[in-house]
């Protein structure tokens, strides 16, 4: 099984998620949103499965600090089009894990959530 990892080196919740995995000994990918972006079609591929509402971080700093006008009258193409332009308003981390973890996406670090999915 290959997990793929997403997320932002600095950021603490990405720290405590990837020292979980290291150890357990799950191996993975991680992609450096802030180094490498985010894709826009996966992007909307992980909206299609977890919902705009749970993958943009709304109590976080940059999403605070966006313009009224951004924020305002969200829905899936705007989040989508937010989350690619700005991709530190994605929901940390987020991990590609394939039939592993269920559905094959988890957002955020749920210590349980993950013991449960990825043993």
């Amino acid at each position: 099984m290959t997990i793929h990892f997403y997320g932002i080196p600095n950021c603490d919740t990405v720290r405590k998620a990837r020292a979980w995995l290291d150890a357990r000994g799950h191996g993975y990918l991680f992609h450096d949103f802030k180094q490498e972006g985010a894709d826009q079609d996966r992007v909307r591929g992980w909206v299609q499965a977890v919902g705009w509402e749970k993958l943009l971080n709304q109590r976080g700093t940059t999403f605070r600090k966006l313009e009224p006008a951004q924020k305002e009258r969200l829905d899936s193409e705007k989040a989508i089009r937010l989350m690619v332009a700005q991709p530190s308003t994605i929901k940390r981390p987020v991990v590609e894990c394939g039939a592993a973890c269920g559905d094959g996406l988890l957002v955020g670090f749920d210590e349980a959530e993950w013991a449960a999915k990825l043993g």
